[in-house]
């Protein structure tokens, strides 16, 4: 629990490129507001938002024009665009605590390298506590107990603080529209065998096919558990395989000791930078906290954020094609990363996996480009191919990032104001 007589930086950190960013900006601030946090002196609410321009045509204004009503519910707002990334680039380097190739690897482009810039401005401005919100998930959590759909407040910077003092990162829920895979309807030609054998090709420990065949059922959507609603406890996430796995948002990180802060990585081009970041867990305290959020993966519940709730949530049909472009994007992205995951996690079966990846996507993509009418899906083996040949060099890359972000807590330590 957090010390009621000891003042405490909270830092609340976006990774956005979205235009909607303000709504949940507003959004996040008026649930603070409503737990209580907001009143309470010895609570310091610092927001770091590192933007990208390019990601959806945004411009600058798009983050930084912050309603006065907002404004006055946060204590102070620090925006980190491209030229605010240089600038702490240049002088790192010039310092000589990193060289310009580790710098590149730790906030080039990307979720990682925009990540990793919010979490340096946090530790710099004296940050105890970070917590990572996604730009599409809301405060909220979502059951199927009846034949609508039933919707909670959830309090989840409150949740956060309780806990984290006691762990090195806290992770909550997530409900809604997380899984990208959308609803098939199986035929002669497309088996659920088929299916499976696809899935099965890219997917990782979180990623099983029992997890997403049950959300499949549900058409795409995964509901809040009850238990978990109702709960106050926290629970120990364990260590599978080499990892304590966590998401990339709805994510806490205690800064009180940065030595023990490790970054976040993916491979150039590719996602999986919470799933590397798991990766680095294993002796350190990761507690699975109850708070829930809402994860609107589509865009298509945005009015969400203006007090009106669904009665039934959409089911992800597999002939739209929005759902087939983001599931197409979700398996580039999977592909891409899973070759380092493996060598990290599994190093002696490597080459095995790898091949056996090989072979059940030969056998299986072609059936899945005509069942979605588009052989774009042939590329997962040429995206697989590649990453395949690169990994030695993403794992070094990985390690890189570690070296150099342990010199970088090292001089903000020796530095601090």
């Amino acid at each position: 629990m957090v010390n009621e007589n000891q003042t405490i930086n909270v830092g609340i950190g976006f990774a956005t490129g979205r235009k909607s960013f303000q709504r949940v900006l507003k959004t996040y601030a008026y649930n603070f507001m409503e737990s209580g946090l907001t009143e309470q002196k010895d609570v310091h609410l610092n927001v770091f938002v590192a933007y990208d321009l390019k990601y959806n045509n945004t411009q600058r204004s798009d983050y930084t024009n912050i309603s006065q009503r907002v404004a006055t519910l946060i204590d102070n707002v620090y925006f980190i665009g491209n030229n605010t990334i240089q600038k702490d680039i240049c002088k790192l380097v010039s310092d000589g605590v990193i060289d310009k190739k580790s710098a590149n690897i730790l906030f080039s482009g990307g979720y990682a390298g925009k990540r990793n810039s919010v979490l340096f401005n946090a530790i710099k401005h004296g940050m105890d506590y970070l917590l990572f919100l996604d730009d599409d998930e809301y405060p909220l959590a979502v059951t199927h107990t009846r034949a609508y759909a039933v919707w909670s407040g959830q309090q989840v910077l409150s949740m956060h603080l309780n806990h984290i003092p006691d762990a090195d990162i806290t992770n909550g829920y997530h409900c809604g529209y997380i899984s990208p895979i959308p609803h098939i309807e199986y035929n002669d030609s497309f088996t659920e065998t088929d299916f499976r054998t696809f899935i099965e090709a890219i997917s990782n420990d979180i990623l099983n096919w029992n997890n997403i065949k049950r959300v499949m059922e549900r058409g795409g959507i995964t509901y809040a558990d009850t238990n978990v609603l109702i709960s106050e406890d926290p629970i120990n996430v364990l260590e599978q395989k080499g990892a304590k796995f966590i998401t990339g948002a709805n994510l806490c990180l205690n800064l009180t000791h940065p030595e023990r802060v490790f970054p976040f990585y993916n491979p150039p081009n590719a996602r999986g930078e919470d799933t590397f970041l798991s990766t680095l867990l294993c002796n350190r305290t990761v507690l699975r906290v109850p708070a829930y959020t809402f994860h609107d993966g589509f865009s298509t519940y945005t009015h969400i954020m203006d007090g009106v709730l669904p009665i039934k949530l959409s089911h992800i049909c597999s002939d739209d094609k929005k759902n087939i472009a983001r599931f197409y994007k979700a398996c580039i992205g999977w592909t891409r990363y899973k070759p380092l995951l493996l060598y990290i996690t599994d190093r002696d079966n490597y080459n095995d996996q790898i091949m056996e990846m090989h072979e059940k996507l030969k056998q299986t993509l072609p059936k899945v480009c005509a069942y979605f009418n588009d052989d774009s899906f042939m590329k997962i083996l040429v995206e697989l191919d590649r990453y395949n040949r690169n990994v030695c060099k993403h794992y070094n890359q990985f390690k890189q990032s570690q070296k150099a972000w342990a010199d970088i807590c090292q001089y903000l330590k020796e530095n601090k104001k």
